[in-house]
């Protein structure tokens, strides 16, 4: 009886050690952003999402927030990776970002895989389609319903998953790697529908300046979201951190100057949470 009493705080004691331990690692992982000078962020090329211009140089909302927010924690410079948004995720658990910052909105899967932020931009859905829209497509129901109608979406992205869900078959929902090559594929007619947020789809229309091709915003039934910065679940404490700077952003008003030249809502962002974000995904 002694020695299994021996035996179990022995092995309570292994686990207490464990537990600290991982506590620490989570605390000294902004240490540890602080120490090396910089944070590795996924984004995708999606403007005002987020963006990469011809010298490389990444801006857009998203990546914007996140470097004046990192440099008030200390960590001086944003080191930005482009990804798939099926991709990001799993590139986060593995180590190779230390955070999210691209227009990935919160849903029940995401949610439960990584820690977000309190929420940054939010918008609503819509479809870059040929002038008139001839195949009167004005959600995605209507996609699925006509059997000849066929729409690009990022892999991996909300618009694909909606797509599915909607009920259009897979061999009819195009995986498209960028909005350049969307628009490119509506225009060729391998598509007949391009489907990314609002100010996504309407950011490509202008630069296609394509007067064949018109928006439907927003998609009807189509919900609205808002995305956060992500970080992997065991970093709760740098994703708290990061908290405390974008809501003394938000308060000060340094956000909505941040991301209201690009076309976002600050009140939209501060009118509601996390927590009822990830519960109304549920």
């Amino acid at each position: 009886m002694k020695a299994g009493y021996v035996l179990s705080a022995v092995s309570l004691s292994v686990l207490l050690v464990t537990a600290a331990a991982s506590v620490s690692a989570a605390d000294d992982k902004l240490e540890q952003l602080k120490e090396q000078g910089f944070a590795r962020i996924a984004i995708a090329n999606e403007p005002p999402f987020t963006a990469v211009g011809a010298d490389g140089k990444v801006s857009g909302a998203a990546p914007d927030v996140a470097r004046v927010i990192f440099e008030k924690l200390g960590v001086k410079e944003v080191v930005a990776s482009i990804s798939e948004y099926g991709a990001m995720i799993p590139g986060l658990q593995a180590g190779r970002h230390d955070a999210i910052t691209a227009g990935l909105f919160m849903k029940p899967e995401r949610c439960n895989a990584v820690a977000y932020s309190e929420p940054i931009l939010c918008d609503a859905e819509a479809f870059a389609l040929k002038k008139g829209n001839p195949l009167k497509l004005n959600s995605y129901k209507d996609i699925a319903d006509n059997p000849n109608a066929k729409i690009g979406a990022p892999g991996g992205g909300t618009e694909e998953k909606l797509a599915l869900e909607a009920g259009v078959p897979r061999d009819r929902v195009i995986v498209v790697p960028d909005g350049q090559s969307g628009i490119k594929m509506l225009q060729d007619g391998r598509i007949d529908v391009y489907s990314l947020p609002v100010l996504s789809i309407h950011d490509l229309l202008t630069k296609a300046n394509d007067p064949n091709l018109e928006t439907v915003a927003p998609v009807v039934n189509a919900p609205v979201y808002c995305d956060g910065a992500a970080f992997r679940k065991q970093d709760v404490a740098l994703r708290d951190a990061f908290d405390v700077e974008l809501k003394k952003l938000k308060e000060s008003g340094e956000f909505a100057k941040i991301i209201e030249p690009y076309g976002f809502s600050a009140k939209a962002a501060m009118s509601t949470s996390r927590e009822k974000l990830c519960a109304a995904a549920k």
